[in-house]
């Protein structure tokens, strides 16, 4: 009997010896959807000291302005008590029509809601409303290229912005580099402000000694994994292995269609991922368990997209009703289970899509891991507990790998392309500059639509350098269609976290360009050797089996990497009594 398995045995003996206290007993708002539970019969609480734990939440208005976001700073020692978690109301802006639940599917630059202003680049020290972020230097990340690719060569703090008639720049208010993202990473590993449970549980036992386990992993010996592309690949295998072995999940049951349990409905488009991770998870035999008390996490099956679908009154410019939906939902299974009560929801998770996810899940949700699209570091999104969840763009239910496929760094002449709509205040800045101004750069407002967007995916798969350029929000479908197509991602985006920030190194297979650096953005990609663009273009080859979705999950593939992160975020901000 190996070490974990005697491990288990020995709690699983001592199991009936932890007894958990009653809680708040809540009435049932939400109606179960789903038909009887299979789980075993709910305990219902008593003490009264929960009784008021979310009745004094308050949210602003939708039109309400957007207050200072506080964020904590980084020292080399580890940061004390957590600043007050950060205003996430999102300022007032055109909303996008619903449509029909039987035609949801979105252009491939479906406007969205602007929610983020202009960010510029900080020093290291910089006041951001009253409080001040302090960035401390740590070590090299193992698997980062060196040499000629640093943007900062040509970053110029006084770079004139393109003076635009009839088009406003708003003034930054503060930008987190994406170094500056990998010290905020290192500190959380450090220090976790996720509530301690109420009581002890063998699962959180399980979860400490895989946390050991993953720590102390030994060197790598997939041969599959190309090892440059990862923080850390001895223990990102580690924790992958331990994922399959251990993990555990409980998928609520509650919850009425279409808003819960109904993904079938938006497995295309640019919400699609919500749609597939709800679909395939809700399959699984190897993760799901119907007993919540062995559950390692608990997953609330909810579509953003579907909710504001459902919900959201059109032209009233108010979504309250949304966010205040999700808060009863969430009191109902506080209500009604131990569990949510005992991390005050730690270890639960959701996937969640839209635009105003972040929004949705504030509030009594705020401690729950959130696998969020709209991954912006402006609205709540915290790195090391949260998830960046990718965008990604499908044509196709019943093919989700349909038009796949590229060419090789030979058949590629041009440096680098971007077409969309001008959506958000970046992309008008980006066609000014650029738009027909220089036959190396591709630079187009939205394309003439052809069937299957074939004029599209050829400029993809013959340039060298794909612009991701945000819109409205800091998140873009083109980071993973440009890995899709085998094409480097130049990602335009302040604040925004890439997908599988924790266990991928991102500027081993990408660039990351400030928004106020767009004038020196041929310079800047000229700056990189051909011998090191042959080198990035090998690693988006070998890191695009992390983004591929499959009707069956494949190892290592996009449903497994969003459980995968969600899985190591919990294991690594897990605290005990």
């Amino acid at each position: 009997m190996g070490f974990l398995q005697f491990f288990f045995w020995k709690l699983q003996k001592t199991e009936s010896n932890i007894e958990a206290p009653n809680l708040l007993d809540r009435s049932s708002r939400i109606q179960n959807g789903r038909g009887s539970v299979t789980a075993p019969a709910p305990q219902k609480a008593k003490a009264p000291e929960y009784a008021n734990r979310f009745e004094n939440v308050t949210y602003k208005e939708h039109n309400s302005p957007v207050s200072s976001v506080r964020v904590e700073g980084i020292a080399s020692t580890p940061v004390g008590n957590e600043n007050s978690g950060p205003c996430l109301a999102p300022s007032c802006h055109r909303l996008p029509p619903i449509g029909s639940l039987t035609d949801i599917t979105p252009p491939n630059d479906m406007e969205r809601e602007s929610m983020s202003p202009l960010t510029p680049k900080i020093s290291n020290m910089t006041p951001v409303g009253g409080d001040v972020i302090d960035i401390a230097h740590k070590g090299e990340r193992s698997g980062s290229l060196q040499g000629d690719n640093s943007v900062s060569n040509y970053h110029n703090p006084t770079t004139s912005v393109p003076n635009l008639k009839n088009k406003s720049w708003t003034p930054p208010s503060y930008v987190i580099s994406i170094t500056e993202m990998n010290k905020l990473l290192q500190q959380s590993r450090v220090s976790s402000h996720q509530p301690a449970p109420k009581w002890s549980s063998i699962v959180d036992q399980e979860i400490l000694l895989v946390k050991s386990e993953i720590e102390n992993a030994a060197i790598k010996k997939d041969t599959s994994l190309y090892w440059p592309l990862y923080r850390n690949i001895s223990m990102f295998e580690r924790s992958y292995e331990l994922m399959e072995k251990v993990l555990k999940v409980y998928v609520y049951q509650e919850g009425e269609k279409p808003i819960f349990h109904e993904p079938s409905t938006i497995l295309v488009g640019i919400y699609a991922s919500e749609g597939w991770f709800m679909k395939l998870l809700e399959a699984d035999k190897q993760f799901v368990t119907g007993d919540p008390g062995k559950a390692h996490l608990f997953y609330i099956p909810f579509s953003s997209r579907l909710l504001q679908l459902t919900l959201y009154v059109r032209n009233s410019h108010k979504r309250d009703n949304l966010i205040h939906y999700m808060k009863d939902y969430v009191d109902m299974i506080a209500g009604k289970y131990l569990y949510f009560n005992r991390t005050e929801g730690a270890d639960h998770f959701v996937a969640a899509c839209h635009d105003w996810a972040p929004a949705e899940t504030r509030g009594p949700m705020l401690n729950c891991i959130r696998a969020l699209c709209n991954c912006d570091l402006k609205f709540g999104f915290k790195i090391g507990k949260d998830v960046s969840l990718p965008e990604t763009y499908v044509r196709s239910a019943n093919n989700p790998l349909k038009s796949l496929g590229a060419n090789p760094p030979s058949q590629r002449p041009i440096l680098a392309f971007f077409a969309g709509n001008p959506h958000g205040y970046l992309r008008p800045i980006l066609l000014d500059h650029w738009e027909n101004k220089d036959p190396d750069m591709k630079i187009f407002g939205p394309m003439p639509h052809v069937k299957g967007n074939i004029n599209y995916l050829q400029h993809m798969k013959s340039s060298k350098y794909c612009i991701c350029a945000k819109g409205h929000e800091v998140n873009s479908s083109r980071v993973v269609e440009a890995i899709f197509y085998e094409c480097i991602p130049v990602i335009i985006s302040d604040n925004f976290v890439p997908p599988f920030f924790e266990v991928l190194s991102w500027e081993s297979f990408s660039v990351f360009v400030p928004e106020i650096d767009i004038p020196n953005l041929k310079n800047i990609l000229l700056s990189i050797s051909d011998e090191r663009y042959k080198e990035m273009h090998k690693r988006v080859k070998e890191v695009q089996q992390h983004f591929l979705w499959h009707a069956e999950p494949v190892k290592y593939d996009l449903y497994y990497m969003t459980l995968h992160s969600i899985w190591y975020n919990r294991v690594f901000q897990i605290r005990t009594t």
